[in-house]
């Protein structure tokens, strides 16, 4: 199959494609495959998730016109108004005639200004290519091969933007041209394409709307014409091509009912097949035990892998199935809906005809009730043929009724299958499908089909049927009611779901969490295409009154994984008895850095403030710690334990401080986050560790110690550097797959592993601040005699502001020295107070 249908055939088969065997398993595993007589190339698994939902080659009826031959009196003249253009992209699908090698006109647009204002010209070269020039104010770009003229139908897309005058060509998706300067030249700046114009297809004007002449005319056919007053990017011109529409910033869009066509341009109406993808796929080369990539429609050979504990669980369910349901749908419907084996059954396309019928039956089986109880083989044929009805391919022009009905048909079985007396069969299950939360991203999937249900005149859908259901406007929503999907995710053979779910308030941990509300799915959409964004919006409670302590949201990782449940990213606003305001958005902040709870009370305006705080204070004082270490080496320093020590300090803190300032930007890449955050630990380590010699070095000026200079800084290089190395191997050995935190570049607070960052520190804080009290001890002692010898007859007010002063240099001084404002680092999750004093006094230490 192609890695398109591979991939759903796995899915649909509750397994996943091979995913990279490790460098030691290669050789082994290609000749597994070999003597099974497997050869060439294997597809597999993107790991990444580089590749999206497939982009089914679709039919796309159209109006096409036909120009025929070169004359000068055929034309479409476009109805509309053109506004001023600093940037502008023309799209359309071409088929261009071959007969003739002269040069042809697209489009032209005129304005009374200028004639050849914006215009696009083609014509076949010698070797069989067709070449295209772009004209921006009667200034051309050369002629430059575009695709071949081979009497297909061809997409193009041709862009220029005010700025630099930059232009480029697309064709079939890729970008065959490019360059700047295109009418930048002369003494002033390059003007915009002027509004107001006429724009002609077909023809070059030689006046504002007319004089056409036949050689510079154009024979082919041409559809799909949009202009934008904006350049497209490439990946909405791939959108464009496979004939999705970009609303924004859109000038014209192609309908007949904004088109002036002379008389003898034939308009056909035509059945157009849109391209579908043209993505490279990941593959695994047999015998030579590399890899590759080849296209992603090409059809491969590949293989879906089980976990172990799944497959066997499958097989018990198959093995003592009765097959009673299946039966039933299966004689009612006269033909076979859901297989009887789901490890053998073939996956089929499904059009909206059948994947109604099938969803009818199936209702209409499950609504007599006969076997109130489902069986687990049940239970996972119905989820197969789900996944097979969310994948179905709409058309254009089918009919809207019975696109509404597949989506009523699909909530009811989604519906039926969550009752409460099925929680048994979803717990029997929970090593093959996580859960029934795997319902709710079916239930996304299926909802993105209703696209076509919305019109102007009907800007809400909603779909229901009990107590689940489906809203879509460009917001779509999901709800399911208490009874449908609480039973379920609290039952006692789905603890599967809760296995990393406890979360926290102020310290004290919650073993698991209750569903509050009924939405539980939002994603806001344009063009059909669901978008990021920060959102905020309210939760009405289901019933009784409890307290939100963060807003849970589901994080998937696919349909059969059942997703798991994080609190990354959302944060409650206001918490009500009846509502719940939540804001979703994420922000890194440098008081997360000893946040030993999680911690998700804060507003958008804290955490923006946070992290503000912390990129000024880290960026004024990395600045410091430079110019210091700098002025150390260049003035000339006297060479001693102290300045050793301070030079050390400052290098570690200054690394820390300045991958801290840009951790935020690693974490969208896994490797790169890492990395990030073990030097993070390790430099931060460090810092601390010289922190606690700049102790030890204060502690051998006040005790007498008994050790040569030289190996107490031996000894001082062990603690400084060797300590950290060793804190951060050994947490990395043993923690590796749980070491980074979900939401950004720091250790993981829910797996405890930032302890081995917090317990350290506590330890040498503890150090420094006996350490800090001798010191005060011995300043005021000393402080006192010298009073005395100085100043015998002083007042007693004047006694007591030395001593005073005395105390409160050496605190003030070896604070920041030693460390010690890193105490409240621990106290940040009981009061936001504390995390701005926190971030001021440590981001400027």
């Amino acid at each position: 199959l192609d890695w398109w249908h591979a991939d759903r055939y796995c899915e649909q088969h509750f397994a996943q494609l091979l995913f990279e065997p490790q460098d030691s398993e290669q050789a082994s595993f290609s000749k597994l495959l070999q003597s099974h007589h497997v050869r060439g190339s294997v597809w597999l698994n993107e790991r990444d998730g580089v590749l999206h939902k497939p982009k089914w080659r679709r039919d796309h009826i159209v109006p096409v016109l036909v120009f025929g031959d070169k004359t000068d009196t055929k034309y479409l003249k476009v109805l509309s108004d053109f506004p001023a253009m600093p940037a502008v992209t023309a799209c359309a699908h071409l088929q261009w005639d071959t007969r003739t090698q002269e040069i042809a006109t697209i489009f032209s647009y005129a304005v009374p200004t200028f004639i050849n204002e914006f215009q696009l010209r083609g014509f076949v070269d010698e070797e069989g290519f067709v070449r295209f020039a772009l004209i921006v104010h009667g200034h051309h770009s050369p002629y430059l091969p575009v695709f071949r003229a081979d009497g297909q139908w061809h997409h193009f897309c041709v862009t220029w933007q005010q700025e630099n005058g930059t232009w480029a060509i697309y064709a079939d998706g890729k970008r065959r041209a490019s360059a700047s300067g295109l009418c930048a030249g002369g003494p002033s700046a390059p003007q915009a394409v002027y509004g107001q114009g006429t724009f002609i297809t077909g023809q070059d004007q030689d006046s504002l709307g007319g004089t056409f002449r036949e050689k510079e005319s154009f024979s082919g056919n041409i559809t799909d014409l949009h202009v934008w007053q904006k350049v497209l990017s490439a990946e909405q011109i791939e959108k464009v091509r496979s004939c999705w529409v970009v609303e924004q910033d859109l000038v014209f869009g192609w309908s007949s009912n904004a088109l002036e066509v002379e008389s003898t341009v034939q308009e056909v109406t035509a059945q157009f097949l849109c391209p579908g993808p043209v993505e490279e796929c990941r593959v695994f080369e047999v015998g030579s035990s590399g890899f590759g990539y080849a296209s992603c429609l090409q059809s491969l050979p590949f293989i879906c892998r089980y976990r172990k504990d799944a497959y066997w669980q499958l097989k018990k369910a198959q093995l003592e199935s009765s097959h009673s349901l299946v039966g039933r749908v299966n004689t009612l419907a006269k033909r076979t809906v859901i297989p009887e084996n789901i490890f053998t059954s073939d996956v089929q396309d499904m059009n909206l005809s059948v994947a109604l019928g099938a969803l009818d039956v199936l209702a209409t089986v499950l609504r007599e009730g006969e076997t109130p109880v489902l069986e687990s083989s049940d239970l996972l044929a119905v989820l197969q043929l789900l996944k097979q009805v969310s994948d179905v391919e709409v058309q254009e022009g089918e009919e809207l009724e019975m696109l509404e009905q597949l989506g009523q048909y699909y909530v009811e079985v989604t519906e039926l299958i969550l009752e409460e007396q099925n929680i048994e069969t979803w717990s029997s299950v929970s090593q093959v499908i996580r859960g029934p939360m795997a319902v709710v991203e079916l239930c996304d999937r299926m909802v993105s089909h209703l696209a076509p249900l919305l019109t102007a005149g009907r800007t809400a859908i909603t779909l229901q049927h009990r107590n689940v259901g489906l809203r879509r406007v460009m917001v779509k929503h999901m709800w399911f009611g208490y009874g449908s999907l609480q039973h379920c995710l609290s039952s006692a053979g789905s603890s599967a779901v809760f296995e990393d779910v406890a979360a926290s308030d102020g310290g004290q941990k919650f073993p698991s969490t209750t569903v509050g509300t009924a939405v539980i799915s939002s994603a806001l959409l344009s063009d059909y295409q669901e978008i990021s964004t920060s959102v905020r919006y309210r939760l009405q409670h289901l019933d009784g009154d409890f307290h939100v302590f963060s807003l849970v949201f589901l994080l998937h990782v696919s349909p059969d994984a059942g997703g798991m449940w994080s609190t990354a990213g959302c944060s409650v606003v206001t918490s009500l008895r009846d509502s719940t305001a939540c804001f979703c958005n994420h922000t890194t902040n440098f008081a997360v850095l000893l946040q030993v709870y999680e911690m998700q009370q804060r507003t958008t305006k804290e955490e923006l403030t946070l992290q503000t705080l912390t990129f000024i204070g880290c960026g004024v004082s990395f600045c410091a710690l430079i110019v210091t270490f700098i002025l150390f080496l260049a003035v000339g320093v006297p060479k001693s334990e102290r300045t050793t020590v301070h030079k050390n300090l400052i290098f570690a803190l200054a690394a820390a401080e300045a991958l801290l300032m840009f951790s935020e930007l690693a974490k969208t890449n896994q490797v790169v986050c890492f990395t990030i955050t073990a030097f993070l630990h390790l430099f931060f380590m460090a810092a601390f560790s010289w922190m606690l010699v700049e102790g030890l070095l204060l502690w051998s000026k006040v005790v007498a110690v008994n050790m040569s200079e030289d190996r107490r800084m031996k000894f001082y290089y062990v603690t400084g550097w060797g300590l950290p190395v060793v804190i951060v191997g050994v947490t990395l050995a043993t923690s590796f797959n749980k070491y980074v935190a979900d939401n950004h570049c720091w250790l993981n607070v829910r797996t405890n592993v930032i302890w081995a960052f917090v317990g350290p520190v506590l330890f040498i804080l503890a150090v420094n601040t006996f350490v800090l009290f001798r010191v005060v001890m011995v300043t005021v002692s000393s402080a006192r005699r010298r009073s005395k010898m100085l100043t015998p007859n002083s007042s007693l007010e004047n006694q007591i502001g030395i001593q005073i002063w005395a105390t409160a240099k050496p605190i003030l001084v070896l604070l920041p020295v030693l460390g010690l404002t890193w105490v409240c680092g621990v106290l940040v999750h009981l009061s936001i107070v504390w995390a701005y004093v926190f971030i001021v006094l440590n981001s400027l230490q």
